[in-house]
């Protein structure tokens, strides 16, 4: 079966989530697995056995109206057709795919479209063409894969048919390929302690430092935290920031004490380092649709904190795997942090419980893609979802 991505956006994050599935497919051996994008491909984070196709040379995310360029169109649908893929799958925006996709389908080539955000996050621009682009791709593709369930009952209450949706927890780490070979390599000689995981005095908030993410309902709610720990005489933990972004543009003035900004892109050696010694990862975010963080977080067997925005909380097992708590609330946060960090016997448990959840998820999202890709490049009656719509902790 040959699988055709198509990723037209230069958007790092787009391509990580990408390069997981095909890096993925690749080694299964039973798929030909080729990429078309930009010429801003970062390369690194893709399996040699991924053929690369770089056609066109696009800098923007894909919304913007300065992307209709016909010449440029019609080399991506030249580059894909002459493939002669069994399959193509869509895996971000680009206001080129409404017409690729159906250009493909009538050409009677199955299409898959990953619909990441059926949402605008708060202050995003083109947030109005978001919401008319996800329904034309709705319509026009064989398949929509959403990351959410709570998205997929929505798309149900609107009249998209059952079997024309599937649900897959979003799973992909944020490491290049030869990086997660090694961390591949570590993990099978981790009982000769080769993969070391420490619990530091330390919370974690790992990403791009935006609004809609509540970097300063996080601050706000670390500066009770810390006068809370202080008065009470309790051992003081850290807050590390790790992320470019402007920062002065959601926190003017000085951090609270014991915060710590690491304000540039962070490189995957630095990423590793985070990870494995940190006690917590927390997503504060006012607005969200999901997060590979929270399970590259249990991967690292560090619990989670969230905030019930989105599908993040599908992802938590309260008190097993992490904490959920309000948005916009510092108090709240505040008080969740208090509690998390009481007892790091109790974080070091969670966290073993969430890489139980995460090892059990992603084996079961690997064969269910593979059934997915199989039933579609066969034109076989689809199921209603791809996987278990319950997100469960293995006992």
């Amino acid at each position: 079966m040959r699988i055709v991505y198509v990723l037209l956006s230069p958007t790092f994050g787009m391509h990580q989530y990408t390069a997981d599935l095909a890096n993925r497919m690749a080694a299964a051996g039973s798929s030909d697995v080729h990429l078309v994008t930009t010429q801003r491909v970062p390369r690194d984070r893709y399996a040699p056995s991924v053929h690369i196709h770089a056609p066109v040379a696009l800098a923007d995310t894909g919304l913007s109206p300065y992307t209709l360029h016909l010449p440029q169109l019609r080399s991506v649908m030249k580059s894909i057709t002459s493939l002669k893929p069994g399959l193509v799958h869509f895996t971000g925006p680009h206001l080129w795919n409404t017409a690729l996709v159906r250009h493909l389908v009538r050409q009677g080539i199955p299409v898959i479209h990953t619909l990441h955000d059926l949402d605008p996050h708060h202050g995003a621009r083109f947030g109005s063409l978001l919401r008319l682009w996800n329904w034309t791709i709705i319509h026009s593709a064989d398949q929509i894969l959403l990351h959410g369930d709570q998205y997929r009952l929505r798309l149900l209450r609107r009249g998209v048919p059952a079997p024309k949706l599937s649900f897959m927890p979003l799973l992909h780490l944020f490491l290049g390929y030869e990086q997660t070979m090694k961390l591949a390599e570590l993990e099978r000689d981790e009982e000769n302690g080769a993969l070391p995981v420490a619990y530091e005095p330390f919370i974690l908030f790992f990403g791009r430092l935006e609004r809609y993410k509540g970097i300063d309902y996080l601050l706000t709610a670390f500066a009770q935290l810390a006068q809370q720990t202080t008065a009470a005489g309790a051992p003081p933990f850290k807050l590390v920031l790790a992320g470019p972004g402007k920062l002065p543009a959601l926190w003017p003035g000085s951090l609270p004490a014991g915060v710590e900004l690491r304000n540039r892109l962070i490189a995957d050696q630095e990423a590793l380092e985070l990870f494995s010694c940190c006690s917590l990862v927390v997503l504060p975010y006012m607005d969200a649709t999901q997060s590979a963080l929270i399970p590259a977080a249990y991967f690292f067997r560090k619990p989670v904190l969230v905030t019930r925005v989105g599908a993040l909380a599908e992802y938590v097992q309260e008190e097993r795997t992490g904490f959920v708590v309000e948005p916009g609330h510092p108090p709240s946060m505040a008080r969740a942090l208090a509690h998390a960090l009481a007892d790091p016997s109790r974080l070091q448990a969670m966290g073993l419980a969430g890489r139980a959840w995460y090892d059990k998820t992603r084996a079961q999202e690997t064969l269910a893609l593979l059934s997915l890709y199989e039933r579609l490049a066969n034109k076989q009656p689809l199921p209603a979802a791809a996987v278990s719509r319950q997100l469960t902790v293995p006992s």
